[in-house]
């Protein structure tokens, strides 16, 4: 069922679509784990659900991914969505009508990473849809999607859930009341990465970014703190390929084997990218936990412990307070995170970084 309840701006322009008709196109922007795959996934299944014999059949279809006239579309290039992503997926599948209802539905994940060949692609559908199309683009970074795209959308914006609001969140699944409170803080609104941040790997990428954050201000450089780091971001690309692979173990029980060396050859693929990704995107997370460390370090000069993300670790944060240009450090690791993209030397890039931070934190 649709609940927009918590986002008010989103209930009044997808609400307005279910009761009248849909738009062709819409933007759905707001930060990760806002509530925007859920909404467009229960928005989806109430629009194909219009008409039908059995609704609630075809919202359940909708919701297990299963419904005909229902695709759904993720980046498959490491760090962009390619042109082969919405080539035949959306733009030719777009041509035919649907299969049993009124509309059929493409949701596109993280337009912001399109690449041009891809926008290009989907423009025309874009510009000149047929009028059962209906394409929901979801993204955390609105700035980046390419005007092209956003300006023929209708936006819908899901603001982020507030502090208090993910922390309750978080008691309510179990989790003690100060790693929850923690772990909301350190989200910067990002519900997805709260979650994380409350587990078990969440709990081992923090204690990593902190003795890398701290073995500059404490001399222990040389003991190259940044080798956890890059285990935890190897870890969690090994996990997304497993991921991968599993998908492919179950698909392949129901294709004929005349096509199982395609299908593993395109997951192959797949699962190198969806490593690539998932170790660069944990390497990052990694880092900017370690600035936030030295932001915090900077509200505790100003007098404001109770500003501090890392609320758990107060007592270690005033152990380390006291360094000048933390300013500056956090300068430092925001440039290191900029240049991941870049296919550097992940393992250079971390040892540069831990160096550059020594020299500047020396009291």
């Amino acid at each position: 069922m649709l609940d927009l309840a918590a986002h008010p701006h989103a209930e009044a322009v997808l609400g307005a679509a279910l009761k009248d008709s849909p738009a062709h196109a819409y933007l759905l922007h707001g930060p990760a784990g806002s509530g925007k795959r859920e909404v467009a996934r229960a928005f989806a299944g109430e629009l194909l659900a219009k008409g039908a014999k059995d609704p609630a059949n075809v919202k359940v279809r909708a919701e297990h991914g299963s419904h005909p006239d229902l695709t759904w579309v993720t980046p498959s290039g490491a760090h962009e969505m390619l042109r082969r992503d919405v080539a035949d997926t959306v733009v030719g599948a777009a041509s035919h009508t649907p299969f049993e209802a009124v509309h059929r539905i493409f949701v596109l994940e993280r337009v912001d990473v399109m690449n041009d060949e891809a926008a290009n692609a989907l423009l025309k559908t874009l510009e000149e849809p047929p009028s059962y199309v209906v394409l929901l683009l979801l993204t955390n970074r609105p700035t980046q999607v390419l005007p092209t795209i956003a300006s023929r959308c209708q936006a819908v914006r899901f603001d982020p859930p507030t502090t208090t609001q993910l922390a309750q969140r978080l008691e309510h699944q179990g989790f003690a009341p100060d790693t929850a409170e923690a772990a909301a803080r350190l989200s910067l609104g990002d519900g997805e990465k709260a979650i994380r941040l409350a587990t078990g790997d969440g709990l081992k990428l923090r204690q990593a970014a902190e003795s890398y954050a701290r073995a500059p201000i404490n001399g222990k450089v040389n003991e190259k703190p940044w080798g956890e780091l890059l285990n935890r971001a190897k870890q969690a690309g090994q996990d997304a390929k497993s991921e991968v692979e599993q998908q492919l173990k179950e698909e392949l029980q129901f294709l004929p084997k005349k096509e199982h060396k395609r299908r593993e050859t395109e997951f192959t693929e797949r699962a190198k990218r969806a490593d690539r990704r998932a170790a660069t995107q944990a390497l990052d997370h990694a880092l900017q936990l370690v600035g936030l460390w030295y932001r915090d370090l900077t509200v505790l000069q100003a007098n404001a412990p109770e500003l501090v993300f890392h609320s758990d670790r107060l007592g270690t944060l005033q152990q380390d307070a006291g360094r000048p240009n933390l300013q500056r450090a956090q300068e430092l690791v925001d440039d290191t995170r900029s240049r991941l993209i870049l296919n550097v030397s992940e393992e250079l890039a971390c040892e540069a970084l831990a160096y550059r931070l020594e020299a500047t934190l020396a009291r």
